[in-house]
């Protein structure tokens, strides 16, 4: 079961990796890891610094959606905060993306959201 679910998971995170290159945006960071915790996804759209957290579901995108409490929101905002600071990226404009993918009882995609703006830094 946890092997499974490893597997939708890192499958999930790959679709995703190509859903944000196919939009134009520019992948920086792939599973970035720090003392602090970890962000899926970071990329540039445009001129703005966008960290993307992906979560594959196999029930609705609903759950997965819900998955990105505000835990998982604080740390987001820490670990961003951190990678800036050791990137030296100040004064830049950062946004915060969920994709919420839902996959079917075979692990095949069959839906997806981009949630752009999620959430905001100061939540």
């Amino acid at each position: 079961m946890l092997i499974d679910h490893l597997r939708i998971g890192k499958e999930g995170e790959e679709f995703a990796y190509n859903i944000v290159k196919r939009m134009g945006y520019k992948i920086l960071e792939k599973n970035y890891r720090c003392s602090i915790g970890e962000v899926d996804l970071i990329a540039l759209d445009g001129d703005v610094l966008v960290f993307i957290e992906i979560k594959t579901r196999r029930h609705s995108i609903g759950y997965a959606k819900e998955a990105v409490n505000r835990k998982k929101r604080k740390k987001l905002l820490l670990v961003a905060s951190y990678y800036m600071k050791k990137k030296k990226l100040y004064n830049r404009k950062v946004r915060f993306d969920v994709i919420a993918i839902q996959v079917d009882s075979k692990g095949k995609q069959t839906k997806f959201e981009l949630i752009k703006n999620a959430f905001l830094s100061d939540e």
